[in-house]
């Protein structure tokens, strides 16, 4: 069960290295991109990448980051929607299976609904070893869309 004192914390000069050095399981490798790669992507969208570390008290556990407003196919004119939701989610691998993941996502959705959001979106490469039964306890479900190698999910996002 996750601790009450969960919470989200901006990356900092203070913090960036112990994030650099969170690790999920050697069987998730191929199925996340480190928090490495995902700190250099914010970096150079921080107009719609909102990286965030997830600390359970003082501990370092995970890091999520969330995008805002995105279209998945811009090359296609059609595509019109703006999407948030999921950008990466790396649970440290000692760390997992205590409900930091669903806390991770939970304050993604709410963040969405600050914002004015009604609906979340994630992807991710489908495999023995993917997250996609975590996401579908949390409620997400396929749209039978793509991206890139990886399938699509959404949550429709209750008023709350």
């Amino acid at each position: 069960m996750p601790s009450p004192s969960l919470h989200l914390e901006e990356v900092t000069a203070d913090n960036v290295e112990a994030a650099c050095r969170l690790h999920v399981r050697p069987d998730q490798d191929g199925l996340v991109k480190p928090v490495t790669w995902s700190l250099a992507q914010a970096y150079a969208t921080p107009d719609i990448a909102w990286p965030r570390l997830v600390f359970d008290g003082e501990q370092l556990v995970g890091f999520v980051m969330a995008f805002f407003d995105v279209r998945f196919y811009p090359d296609d004119p059609n595509d019109n929607r703006l999407r948030s939701g999921l950008w990466r989610l790396n649970i440290d691998a000692g760390h997992q299976g205590r409900g930091y993941g669903r806390f991770a996502v939970e304050a993604v959705c709410e963040e969405i609904r600050r914002r004015g959001g009604t609906r979340a979106t994630v992807s991710w490469v489908p495999g023995e070893h993917g997250p996609e039964k975590f996401y579908a306890k949390l409620g997400f479900r396929l749209t039978g869309e793509t991206s890139g190698d990886q399938v699509v999910g959404e949550l429709e996002l209750a008023n709350a």
